[in-house]
């Protein structure tokens, strides 16, 4: 399986309660390749294009709001089947329908303030990546004990 690049947000809740450290353990102890991180309060113009494809649904504002409304570490991890693998790391987007272990199932009280966000595909993950990082940022590294996690 080819390595793949995914975009993941603590977002605002995620960083005020102090689980920033407790999500980056979770994806380092999967095995999973931190070449991206960022700590910023989102500007609006950044949020509204990162939230672009609901701008005609009703919480589009809501979620813009949010996003915008205090820090957020913006991440890109790489590994074989990063994306897919994240999202079960992340859990469903409805706390209530996150199984317990997933980090939403763990953390998250509603919807609204779910901890984290993932990208939801390869062409996603691609347009976030560039959206939020420059080339410049993302950093190519060899964990010292690749050879011992990783099948060639």
């Amino acid at each position: 399986m080819d390595r793949e690049k995914t975009f993941i947000a603590i977002k605002p809740d995620g960083v005020q309660r102090g689980l920033v450290s407790e999500i980056l353990g979770r994806f380092e102890q999967k095995g999973f390749k931190l070449i991206g991180l960022k700590f910023l309060t989102p500007s609006r113009e950044l949020a509204e294009q990162h939230y672009g494809v609901h701008k005609n649904k009703p919480f589009f504002n809501g979620l813009v709001e949010f996003i915008t409304s205090g820090p957020v570490v913006a991440m890109v991890w790489e590994g074989e089947g990063v994306i897919g693998s994240a999202r079960k790391l992340i859990g469903s987007t409805k706390p209530l329908e996150a199984e317990p272990g997933t980090i939403r199932g763990d953390f998250a009280v509603n919807i609204g303030r779910n901890v984290i966000h993932g990208s939801d595909g390869p062409e996603t993950a691609s347009f976030e990546i560039s959206l939020w990082f420059k080339d410049s940022e993302l950093t190519n590294w060899t964990p010292s004990d690749e050879i011992w996690r990783l099948e060639n």
